[in-house]
């Protein structure tokens, strides 16, 4: 079964183009180091609830938008050699994540599958 990090980030709008691109040239890199997947969504839909919510979770302020993202990787062990290589890459360095959202208010996990359909 697949291991998954798991990530919730919010984004000002204005710095969408700029985090995508931050994204798709990271995702290059992960994949570079035995990731099989990275996907990144824009929040379309993604209502306050009463007592919790993606919102809630990442203290999104009116101007930012909630992204939901994960890595796969083959397994715990592929994740466990290819995360720290591809946290040390060069190309992951630099001030673009810094610059695109708050760091700060991510929230992330990993995530052993248990159900693959």
């Amino acid at each position: 079964m697949s291991y998954l990090v798991g990530y919730v980030i919010p984004v000002p709008n204005e710095n969408r183009e700029k985090y995508r691109e931050h994204a798709a040239g990271s995702a290059a890199v992960f994949r570079e180091y035995g990731a099989t997947e990275l996907v990144e969504c824009w929040g379309d839909d993604v209502p306050d609830g009463e007592l919790t919510s993606f919102p809630k979770a990442v203290q999104c302020k009116p101007d930012e938008t909630v992204v939901l993202g994960w890595i796969r990787w083959p397994s715990k062990a592929a994740h466990d050699a290819g995360m720290p290589k591809a946290m040390e890459d060069p190309r992951m360095k630099g001030g673009a994540v810094t610059s695109t959202f708050d760091g700060k208010r991510l929230i992330f996990g990993r995530f052993e599958a248990i159900v693959e359909a």
